[in-house]
């Protein structure tokens, strides 16, 4: 295995990378302002941006719980990848031959990476193999449901022969080991040694929000295959079922654009809405949407609390009307309070799934199902209704027991108070009663199960804890000023606003390590300058500062403002060495008239200073 990468190649790569495309695939970013920012972070549940990103100087920052970090450090975070392996799968998109320390040239590792590898020349093969006359079954099944060759290379679909090791051994030839193939979860150990995991399937491959093809999902097409009816790739280093949303590599941009995702039950059934024009929609990989399918898609979404219900993004289930799809409901609206978002649910008529409803009725009814969406809280609220015998007094109580909680659920209250009235009239009760079984009901839990919106503080919370009196608000915004804007200051005003006094401890530590850093203000990475000439415990201040966000939208405004803040911060200084010398000069009475001239020139000159600094 090579040694270290050289540090003039780690530079070249990040240099190369384009944070905010490599954020941007994880998140919804939008502008904050110039050169800043911002969306949901993906490192922790909120419903306010805190999370920014500053394109220029290649770094974010969560001022919510404080992430903080470069290109590099944000990969390795999401995709749980050590350094190097960062470092040499950037190398390998861009076509970069990295350099290591013991002279020897870049090497393929054994990681992740090898794992990706894999899985990418598996899809190939797969994909290769639905055009052979072995894949007849495969291409049987893809007609029967309306899909052609055309949809299967636009979804990537495959087909496993039915071999015991033909994947195997075609990897094999080009180079992964055993042990290679059973991390990507693509061989299974058998008593005569390692096997095809998929054999005699159509494969469809799973792709992570960047592209990445992370598994495989696939469907038993033969009589004798006793194995499940889908069978997914299991657990690996690159594939967490919980965490991934099938489709949602194609989706990302619409689901973006439009602040709505339609969430489904299967492959063929995101394959039925992309072709019928729905093209936000996902589906789970072998299991229920859950919490980390919500912190997934809310980031896309940019799901973002606010008043204004127009601006609120949407999310739209489709259920299957059995047993099973109503259960999946319910797990479903245990989890809705952790999306900002309106949910809704979509039934088809007749109990159709999506990609039925395409086969039978065509592409405009799969549009009419999403746009004919019901929201979840009736949906959940008519079920609960249903169970319950009306005809008895017993029943209208017990329901409306059962309902109150989904009521006093719901965020809005002026919604919750129009379904009030709406289940009092399902009931044949007055919308008082069932004010009174909302005011009994439960109160909402509290502590780390609580919704996520009570977790963190909104952006910049951390920012304006710092201190609350107006003194140190104006150290703190100018020398966050200064690490962002250095440039605009020119020569004079930097070098003046770097020797100014600033009284709050830890904020005069980096103010300290601005004027050491001097030299460099034209550096794109000043404030990277800056954190390594402080000790370790002030980097995450300054890289916080580094990152807040200028409450300015244009470039002349944020010129006008970073002098203005720094100038204000200066001008109090001044102010401050004034009044030193008027004390010492009315301390010296008239005992000493030399000492006293010395004084009153010294204020003369305080005052031209302040006098051009608020000219410019």
């Amino acid at each position: 295995m090579a040694g270290r990468i050289l540090r003039a190649d780690i530079d070249e790569v990040r240099a190369r990378v384009s944070i905010v495309d490599v954020v941007g695939a994880h998140v919804t970013l939008k502008t904050a302002g110039v050169g800043s920012m911002k969306g949901l972070c993906p490192f922790h549940d909120e419903r306010t941006p805190s999370f920014h990103v500053r394109p220029a100087v290649g770094r974010y920052h969560c001022f919510g719980c404080g992430e903080d970090g470069d290109v590099f450090q944000f990969v390795m975070a999401m995709d749980h990848t050590s350094f190097q392996e960062t470092v040499e799968r950037f190398a390998s998109q861009l076509g970069y031959t990295l350099r290591y320390e013991d002279g020897r040239p870049q090497e393929e590792t054994s990681g992740r990476l090898r794992l990706l590898e894999a899985s990418k020349a598996a899809e190939a093969y797969f994909r290769e193999q639905l055009l052979t006359p072995q894949a007849a079954a495969g291409q049987r099944f893809l007609g029967e449901r309306g899909f052609d060759l055309a949809a299967a290379e636009r979804f990537g679909v495959g087909f496993a022969p039915q071999s015991f090791d033909a994947l195997r051994s075609h990897l094999k030839g080009r180079g992964f080991s055993d042990a290679e193939l059973l991390g990507a979860g693509l061989l299974s150990e058998g008593q005569r040694g390692p096997y095809d995991r998929f054999r005699g399937r159509l494969i469809w491959p799973i792709r992570d929000v960047a592209g990445a093809t992370i598994g495989f999902g696939a469907r038993r097409l033969l009589d004798d295959d006793k194995g499940p009816k889908y069978l997914n790739s299991p657990e690996t280093p690159i594939f967490r079922k919980s965490q991934v949303l099938y489709g949602l590599d194609l989706a990302k941009r619409d689901i973006a654009k439009s602040h709505e995702a339609v969430v489904v039950e299967g492959y063929t059934d995101v394959m039925a809405c992309h072709l019928a024009g729905v093209t936000t929609a996902v589906a789970t990989c072998g299991t229920s949407f859950g919490v980390d399918h919500i912190k997934v898609l809310r980031r896309v979404l940019g799901d973002v609390s606010t008043t204004d219900t127009r601006a609120l993004g949407r999310v739209v289930f489709t259920f299957d009307p059995d047993e099973a799809g109503q259960q999946a409901a319910a797990r479903t609206f245990a989890e809705e309070q952790r999306f900002a978002a309106q949910t809704f649910v979509a039934v088809a008529p007749g109990g159709l799934d999506p990609c039925d409803l395409r086969l039978e009725r065509g592409d405009d009814a799969v549009r009419k199902l999403v746009q004919q969406r019901r929201p979840l809280f009736e949906f959940m609220l008519r079920r609960i209704v249903a169970e319950h015998d009306l005809e008895t007094v017993e029943g209208r109580v017990a329901a409306m027991r059962r309902a109150a909680p989904v009521l006093q659920s719901i965020r809005d209250r002026a919604l919750a108070d129009g379904y009030v009235r709406t289940v009092a009239g399902w009931l044949g009760v007055s919308p008082d009663e069932v004010r009174r079984a909302v005011r009994q009901a439960a109160p909402r839990p509290s502590g780390p199960d609580a919704p996520a919106q009570a977790q963190h503080p909104p952006a910049d919370v951390a920012l304006r804890q710092l201190e609350r009196d107006p003194a140190s608000r104006l150290e703190r915004d100018a020398i966050a000023a200064f690490l962002q804007q250095p440039a605009v200051l020119g020569r004079d005003l930097a070098f003046r606003g770097a020797t100014a006094y600033v009284a709050n401890p830890s904020l005069a530590i980096v103010r300290d390590g601005v004027l050491a850093s001097l030299d460099a203000v034209e550096a794109p990475d000043f404030s990277e300058r800056v954190a390594a000439s402080v000790p370790a415990e002030i980097v995450p201040l300054v890289r916080t500062l580094a990152m807040a966000p200028i409450p300015q939208s244009s470039a002349e405004g944020v010129t006008a403002y970073v002098r203005g803040i720094v100038g204000s911060l200066v001008d109090r200084d001044i102010l401050r060495r004034k009044a030193e010398l008027l004390g010492s000069l009315q301390r010296l009475g008239g005992s000493d008239p030399e000492g006293a001239k010395r004084l009153q020139e010294q204020l003369v000159e305080l005052e031209r200073e302040r006098r051009t600094l608020r000219q410019e």
